[in-house]
């Protein structure tokens, strides 16, 4: 292994762009390849984003001996077979999440890992950034005292006609849960620190495609803890998180994606009155979600470390996400056993 962690992209999906920068600007990382089912496309591609290699199939790139890791960004119902493909030729993987979308694929991931000693992680950038870290450990401190009810929401606009977005295809595990639902989904389960609920209710609202197109839902937690989660593609853009202890609430007004933007970012505790006792400031310079993703992998790669996200964590997303869509179709109360 080399002192770099050379990266290689499979496809020229939109969402590369918020990886492709950090993936630069990393000292301990190189982007060196990107591969499209289109020769052209695929050169056409690198050549905008100073990528050095362009191949034509996603299995020529993963027969380069000189790739050690793959982002992969495919469609939802992709991202097991390429990446147990990957972890086949002894790559390791940044799969976007959700990483599967059953627990029998999920069984094949993990036995890729084990048997090809690789790391795979789910792409769930925020989960590495400071802010969610310094939340998280206000909880253990008992700065907020017992721990309550966690409140998170991540909604945007998708039209209808749109039909031609993944998103809408319910072949292609589109859904607002399976896209962003699951944001607020594993901020419950991290926040929590219980392992993945064991009771959910949940309540959906359908499009014209037979998709999720609004999600709400109930987590409840064997510590006593509550959480209230929502989604959907038919409202303005919005997102927020609220963390509810006995003695403070910490409300996180860019839970997903903080200082992406290259902007500061707050979040602000309150322990009573409608001013807030204390404000935390994260400052954008080096705070990129996406790069402290892109660092994490390297150290696990590089450094032995133990990824942030790691699959028996994907497990407790996975697990929760099913049952949530179990509850909707059914009106029923699920409960994990």
């Amino acid at each position: 292994m080399t002192q770099k962690l050379r990266w290689g992209i499979l496809s020229t999906a939109r969402i590369n762009r918020a990886l492709i920068g950090p993936l630069h600007s990393s000292p301990r990382s190189e982007l060196v390849a990107v591969a499209s089912r289109d020769a052209g496309k695929a050169r056409a591609y690198a050549d905008e984003h100073n990528i050095p290699k362009a191949y034509g199939s996603y299995e020529d790139l993963l027969a380069d001996p000189d790739i050690d890791a793959i982002y992969n960004p495919l469609p939802n119902t992709l991202h097991r077979e390429w990446t147990v493909k990957a972890a086949q030729t002894g790559k390791h993987v940044l799969c976007e999440k959700p990483i599967v979308t059953t627990l029998a694929d999920l069984d094949e991931v993990e036995a890729a890992a084990q048997a090809n000693k690789v790391v795979i992680f789910e792409a769930f950038m925020y989960l590495h950034h400071p802010q969610t870290l310094r939340v998280k450990e206000m909880i253990q401190s008992g700065r907020l005292g017992d721990l309550q009810l966690i409140v998170s929401w991540f909604s945007y606009y998708l039209p209808a006609e749109h039909t031609h977005n993944i998103r809408l295809h319910p072949e292609l595990a589109g859904g607002c849960l399976w896209d962003v639902g699951v944001y607020p989904n594993s901020l419950a389960i991290v926040m929590a620190q219980a392992g993945p609920p064991v009771e959910v209710w949940a309540s959906q609202i359908k499009g014209e495609t037979g998709v999720d197109v609004s999600m709400v839902g109930q987590l409840k937690f064997s510590n006593g803890v509550t959480a209230q989660i929502s989604s959907g593609f038919r409202s303005p853009f919005r997102q927020g998180a609220h963390i509810i202890g006995e003695k403070g609430i910490v409300q996180i007004y860019e839970p997903w994606k903080p200082n992406a933007d290259g902007r500061d970012c707050k979040i602000d505790i309150f322990t009573g009155g409608d001013d807030p006792s204390d404000t935390i400031v994260f400052k954008a310079e080096g705070n990129n979600p996406y790069l402290h993703e892109v660092k994490a992998m390297e150290a696990c790669v590089l450094d032995g470390a133990e990824p942030v996200v790691p699959l028996s964590l994907s497990r407790d997303f996975l697990r929760s996400v099913l049952a949530l869509y179990e509850s909707a179709e059914t009106g029923q109360v699920v409960r994990l056993s």
